[in-house]
């Protein structure tokens, strides 16, 4: 058993170690300053628009919501005592040292920070709350909420809650994450929807859809690129004209046909969402038998300019010259 502890705290150690040495001392604590940042937004979309409407949405903080409702207890401070035993099993279950680096931080400023709104804003605030209409609280809680868990999960927190028991059941049983947040969250929002009435359940529903589109978007961000696969008998023309009028790199290998056994050609490359009518069109004049397949990426790193790629090639020539 000491051998196991000892070699977990040797793990623990070596993570951090070399999480500190992968990102910089300075960008680890500017990314502890931003995590702060983004469980301070979620808190003030959480206490400005969902908890004085009972506007569960869901996880842990819809369940504080609904105590809150029948025991009059902050509903910020609920919320960190409820997660306390999920923090236990957590440490013990998905990470110890690593787990808890990752969730206490974010956790205790939500809780705070929550609980420091609901008691501050309506007596700074002229106007508290800001609408009483329900389905822009609904809307506008779940954006400022899932706009700070985006920013939260990008910089390397957690919010623990639900998150915490359903990837100890997938770690145990391999049970799929996304039924897990189903059961968990439509339970408390099933919940809420006896003790509030069924009109707020739904309002905590489409809460929820908000915030998961807001956090996809900050994780994310809007997709500009696309990547572009095309199958082709005569590359050489088709390759030369994208290259030269769209500007783009492209990487090309040989393929064969699963049916017909037939050579192709494949060129992949990566445009702009901007420049996906251009290359249709010079598809479509120049090898209009070729198969194209346009799909979305979410993110492009590196160069894939073909000016970029000449430059390089030029940069790289002039230094092997004596």
């Amino acid at each position: 058993m000491a051998e196991k502890t000892g070699t977990a705290s040797r793990r623990e150690r070596f993570f951090l170690k070399r999480h500190i040495q992968l990102h910089g001392l300075g960008s680890v604590i500017l990314y502890q300053v931003l995590i702060a940042v983004g469980s301070g937004i979620s808190a003030f979309g959480y206490s400005m628009f969902m908890v004085p409407f009972n506007l569960a949405a869901g996880g842990i903080g819809g369940l504080s919501i609904i105590i809150n409702h029948f025991t009059g207890l902050p509903a910020g401070m609920v919320y960190l005592l409820m997660n306390l035993p999920l923090l236990v099993m957590g440490f013990f279950q998905l990470g110890r040292w690593r787990f808890l680096f990752s969730c206490v931080f974010s956790i205790v400023v939500f809780s705070f920070a929550a609980d420091f709104f609901a008691a501050y804003l309506p007596g700074i605030m002229e106007t508290y709350p800001i609408t009483e209409d329900l389905l822009l609280n609904s809307i506008y809680g779940g954006l400022f909420f899932g706009l700070g868990v985006g920013i939260v999960f990008r910089y390397g927190g957690s919010f623990g809650g639900t998150t915490i028991p359903a990837l100890i059941l997938h770690k145990r049983t391999g049970y799929p994450l996304s039924q897990t947040f189903f059961y968990l969250d439509g339970g408390i929002i099933l919940l809420a929807g006896v003790v509030f009435g069924w009109e707020l359940a739904l309002l905590g529903l489409l809460a929820l859809f908000f915030a998961g589109t807001a956090t996809d978007f900050v994780l994310e961000g809007v997709s500009q690129v696309r990547t572009v696969t095309i199958i082709t008998y005569s590359p050489e023309a088709l390759k030369q004209v994208i290259m030269k009028t769209l500007g783009r790199g492209i990487s090309q290998w040989e393929v064969t046909g699963g049916y017909s056994n037939d050579k192709y050609t494949m060129l992949l490359c990566t445009i702009s969402r901007s420049q996906v009518q251009d290359l249709k069109a010079i598809v479509a004049e120049y090898e209009p038998k070729a198969f194209m397949v346009i799909g979305v990426a979410q993110q492009a790193m590196g160069s894939f300019s073909f000016m970029a790629h000449k430059k390089s090639r030029k940069s790289v020539a002039v230094s092997k010259d004596p």
